[in-house]
C-alpha cells in the first residue's frame, strides 16, 4: 500500500476506507475534499484499504502518516469487527451502499441503513481522534485555557478534509442534526448521535456488538475516553461563552452580541456624544491608533470611563494598532493665509491646543503624527531653533500670538518641529516670527503655507500621481503630468513593490487604478474605477496593492510605541495586517516583555495571507492565556480577495472561529448609510442581522451614529429572542 501524503490541501480526490473481508467493498468511504473546497490546511489521518492478500479474518486498520525529516511515520489503530449481520440466509453477499440506497422494500432495510450510518459516524469519530493524536505536539503548546478549544479546532479541520455529504443527507433524512451546525462541539455531538443511533438499531442488526472490545493503540487511550466524557456539548458551549466574556465582558440583557463603536476626536468637542452612544446600547469603544495622537486618545478614554461610571454600565476599550498599512498622505494645496484654531468646547474654552508642523524646506510630517496645519519658514531661522523655544508673532488681524516648540522629529528631507498654539490665529505668507536667543532677538518669516485639504476628486480616466518626495512643491520639473491630481505616501514598501500594469485600490476599494509608470519618487496611476460623479480621495485613506509582491512586518516602530499607551489605558489591542505566524510570535513577545497577560488580543483578518493561515494563527495565539478574538475586517479583506468571495470568506472565518471557541467581531460598513445619512438600505439591514451571529458588531463613526446604535441594538435583541424560541424546537440530543 502506498502511503498518502496528508499534510496540506489535496490536488485530487483521495479515499477514506474502512474495509473488512466480511463487509462489502468500499462500505465506509469518505472522499477527501479537493483543493479549493476548504481553507483548512492540516495534517489528517486516513484509512488503509484492505489488501487482497491479507486473510479474511484480519481487522481493519486506521493508518496515519506524517512528514518528518527522515521520512514518513505510520501509526495504526486496529479494531475487531464481529461477524456481520448483513449477510442474508443462504450465504449470499451483503448489500452494497448502492443496494441500500435503492427503493427495494424489506423489513431489514431501515435497521441496516441506520447500522451502516452508525458505522460511518464511528469511522469519522476515529478519524477525529487520530487527528488529535497526530497533532499532539502542537496541542501540548496551547495554554490550558484554550486546550479544549484547540482540540475542537483540530477535529473541525480534520472533518473538513472529508466529504461527508452522504452522511449529512442521511442524518437529515431521519431528522438529526447537520454536521455544519456542531462546529463548537464536534466530537461530543458525533458521540451523541452515535449513541442515539445505537439505541434505535436492534441488536441483531448491529455491526459491532460491543464498542468496549475495540483495541485502542496510542491515540485511543483510556485518558482520551475520559476526555470525551469531560468535554460534553454543554461544557464546550460554556467554554466558548467564557472566552467571549473574558474578552468583551458579559452580554447586556441576555443579548448574544455586543456593540462596538469607533470614535475619534469628534467626541471630544461634543460632551454628550460618547454618553449617548453608550446609553443607546454600545458597550465597547474602539480607537484607531492610525488616527489622532495620544493626547486625543487619553481624553477619549477618560470620557468613556467617566460616562461608564455615570451610567453604571460596563464599557471596554479596544485600541487598534495601525500596523504596516499603506495610507495616503495629506492632500495639500498652497495657500496665502490660513486659520489655526485649537479644539474648544461648547463654552469656547480650549480643550486641546492646535498642533502645527513647522519645517524649513516643505518637509512632510511623519505619518503617525496628526496636525492641524503646516507652516514652512526660512532655512536660516529654522536652523537656530530648539525644543522649548517660544515663537511670537502678530497675525494678519494684528493680534499677538505665539507658537511653542514641543518636539523635534527627523524626516526624509531633514527635520521638523511639532509646535502648539493655544489661541486662534490667522497666519499668512510673510508673517514675521520672533524668538529671543541669549538676549538677542532672532527674526524669521513664513515662506509657504501648504493648506491641508479634506479630499481630491477623481473620475475614471484621471491621472493620479503618488509621490514619496517629502517636499510639498507642486512645480518640480518632470515627473508629474500636467493635469494630474497629487497625493503622497511615505512608505517605501509601495514604491519598491508595484510595477507598471498592476492594480492599485484606494479607500477600501472605492477607487481603483492601474500603474502607468513609476520612478524612484513617483508612481503615475490611471483611474479605472470611480463613481460616475467622481469619488473623493482624502488624507490617511487606505492603499491596497493586491497583485503586487510585498513583505510587511506585523508590528511597526510606531506600533511598539503605541502599545505602551494601549497597555496603560485599554482592555484590548487590535493587531492589524497580520500575514503569518511570525507576526503573532512578535506580538506575544512584546506582550510577555510588558507582562500583559490580561490584555485582550484581537487578530484582525484583513489580508489574504491571514485568511489562508487562520488556523495556524489561532493555534499560535492560543499558546498564551490572553483573552483572544478575531475581527473580520471586511474592507481590506474584500479588496485583497475580491467582492465575489466575501460571502464565503465571512462564513469560513465564522466557522473556523466557532470551532476554536474564539469570539468574532463583524466589522466594516455595518449600517453605513444609516450612520452617515440617517436611513439604512435593505441590504444593510440584512447584513446587520447576519452580523448578529458574531459575538460583536462594529459600527464606524458618522453623523447619525447614535441612531444607528439604537437600531442595531433593537435588531440584535429581536434576533436573540427569535433564536431562543427556535432553539426550543430543535430535537434534544444526549449531552454525553
Amino acid at each position: 500500500m502506498m502511503p498518502l501524503k496528508l499534510n496540506g490541501q489535496f490536488s485530487s480526490k483521495s479515499g477514506f476506507y474502512l474495509n473488512n473481508a466480511r463487509l462489502a467493498d468500499q462500505l465506509l468511504h469518505f472522499p477527501s475534499k479537493s483543493k479549493g473546497e476548504s481553507l483548512a490546511k492540516f495534517s489528517v489521518s486516513f484509512a488503509k484499504l484492505h489488501d487482497a492478500y491479507e486473510p479474511a479474518s484480519i481487522r481493519w486498520k486506521i493508518c496515519t502518516y506524517d512528514d518528518t525529516v527522515n521520512g514518513v511515520t505510520q501509526k495504526y489503530l486496529s479494531n475487531f469487527l464481529p461477524e456481520s449481520p448483513f449477510v442474508r440466509s443462504g450465504g449470499s453477499r451483503c448489500k452494497s451502499e448502492e443496494d441500500l440506497s435503492s427503493h427495494e422494500q424489506g423489513p431489514e432495510f431501515p435497521a441496516n441503513h441506520l447500522a451502516i450510518l452508525t458505522e460511518k459516524l464511528k469511522a469519522v469519530h476515529l478519524h477525529l481522534l487520530a487527528s488529535e493524536h497526530w497533532n499532539a505536539s502542537q496541542l501540548k503548546l496551547c495554554h490550558g485555557t484554550y486546550l479544549a478549544s484547540a482540540k475542537n479546532l483540530t477535529h473541525y479541520l480534520a472533518l473538513q478534509c472529508l466529504d461527508v455529504q452522504q452522511v449529512e443527507e442521511s442524518l437529515s433524512s431521519i431528522g438529526l442534526l447537520n454536521l455544519e451546525s456542531m462546529n463548537s462541539h464536534i466530537l461530543a455531538s458525533i458521540n451523541s448521535v452515535i449513541q442515539l443511533l445505537e439505541d434505535l438499531v436492534p441488536i441483531k442488526y448491529s455491526i459491532r456488538g460491543n464498542t468496549g472490545n475495540m483495541d485502542r493503540v496510542d491515540y485511543v487511550a483510556a485518558e482520551q475516553i475520559e476526555n470525551q466524557r469531560e468535554y460534553t456539548i454543554n461544557t464546550m458551549s460554556k467554554i466558548a461563552s467564557s472566552h467571549a466574556s473574558r474578552l468583551f465582558g458579559p452580554s447586556d440583557d441576555g443579548k448574544h452580541a455586543h456593540i462596538m463603536v469607533t470614535v475619534g476626536r469628534e467626541v471630544i468637542s461634543n460632551e454628550t456624544l460618547l454618553m449617548d452612544i453608550l446609553k443607546a446600547g454600545a458597550n465597547i469603544i474602539r480607537i484607531n491608533c492610525a488616527h489622532d495622537d495620544p493626547t486625543v486618545w487619553s481624553e477619549i478614554v477618560r470620557m468613556a470611563k467617566h460616562s461608564s461610571q455615570i451610567l453604571e454600565k460596563p464599557c471596554r476599550i479596544l485600541m487598534d494598532l495601525a500596523g504596516p498599512k499603506l495610507r495616503t498622505g495629506y492632500v495639500v494645496k498652497d495657500a496665502i493665509a490660513m486659520r489655526i484654531t485649537p479644539q474648544k468646547d461648547a463654552n469656547s474654552d480650549m480643550i486641546f491646543p492646535a498642533h502645527i508642523w513647522l519645517c524649513s524646506a516643505g518637509s512632510s510630517p511623519p505619518s503617525h503624527l496628526s496636525q492641524d496645519a503646516i507652516v514652512c519658514i526660512d532655512q536660516e531661522f529654522f536652523n537656530n531653533l530648539k525644543v522649548g523655544d517660544v515663537l511670537s508673532f502678530v497675525d494678519v488681524r494684528g493680534r499677538k500670538r505665539s507658537f511653542k516648540l514641543l518636539k523635534k522629529y527627523p524626516v526624509v528631507a531633514g527635520s521638523g518641529y511639532m509646535v502648539e498654539c493655544s489661541r486662534t490665529a490667522y497666519i499668512g505668507l510673510g508673517t514675521k516670527l520672533f524668538v529671543k536667543k541669549d538676549r538677542k532677538l532672532s527674526v524669521g518669516q513664513v515662506v509657504k503655507l501648504p493648506s491641508i485639504e479634506e479630499f481630491i476628486m477623481l473620475k475614471v480616466g484621471d491621472l493620479l500621481t503618488i509621490s514619496r518626495n517629502s517636499s510639498f512643491s507642486m512645480d518640480k520639473p518632470g515627473g508629474t503630468p500636467f493635469g494630474s491630481a497629487r497625493i503622497t505616501c511615505s512608505s517605501d514598501h509601495l514604491f519598491d513593490s508595484v510595477k507598471p500594469g498592476e492594480p492599485v485600490a484606494f479607500d477600501d476599494g472605492k477607487i481603483w487604478g492601474k500603474v502607468q509608470k513609476k520612478n524612484i519618487d513617483e508612481i503615475i496611476v490611471l483611474v479605472t474605477h470611480a463613481s460616475p460623479e467622481g469619488s473623493r480621495l482624502g488624507s490617511r485613506k487606505s492603499i491596497n496593492i493586491p497583485r503586487s509582491e510585498m513583505q510587511l512586518k506585523g508590528l511597526t516602530s510606531k506600533d511598539l510605541v503605541d502599545l505602551d499607551f494601549v497597555a496603560a489605558h485599554a482592555d484590548m489591542v487590535g493587531i492589524s495586517f497580520l500575514r503569518d505566524v511570525d507576526d503573532i510570535v512578535t506580538v506575544q513577545h512584546e506582550l510577555e516583555k510588558r507582562k500583559l497577560q490580561k490584555l485582550g488580543v484581537v487578530l484582525k483578518i484583513e489580508t489574504s495571507d491571514a485568511l489562508e493561515k487562520l488556523p495556524q494563527l489561532l493555534f499560535q495565539a492560543m499558546q498564551f492565556s490572553n483573552p483572544l478574538g478575531v475581527m473580520i475586517a471586511r474592507g481590506d479583506l474584500m479588496v485583497e480577495c475580491g467582492w465575489d468571495q466575501m460571502a464565503d470568506i465571512q462564513q469560513e472565518i465564522m466557522s473556523v472561529c466557532s470551532a476554536a471557541h474564539i469570539p468574532v467581531i463583524w466589522a466594516t460598513q455595518v449600517l453605513e448609510s444609516l450612520v452617515k445619512f440617517g436611513l439604512p438600505t435593505r441590504a444593510e439591514i440584512t447584513d446587520a442581522a447576519s452580523g448578529s451571529r458574531a459575538n460583536c458588531v462594529m459600527l464606524n463613526k458618522g453623523e447619525h451614529i447614535v441612531q444607528a446604535v439604537v437600531a442595531l441594538d433593537s435588531l440584535m435583541s429581536k434576533h436573540s429572542t427569535r433564536k431562543n424560541k427556535k432553539m426550543l424546537l430543535n430535537p434534544l440530543l444526549p449531552s454525553n
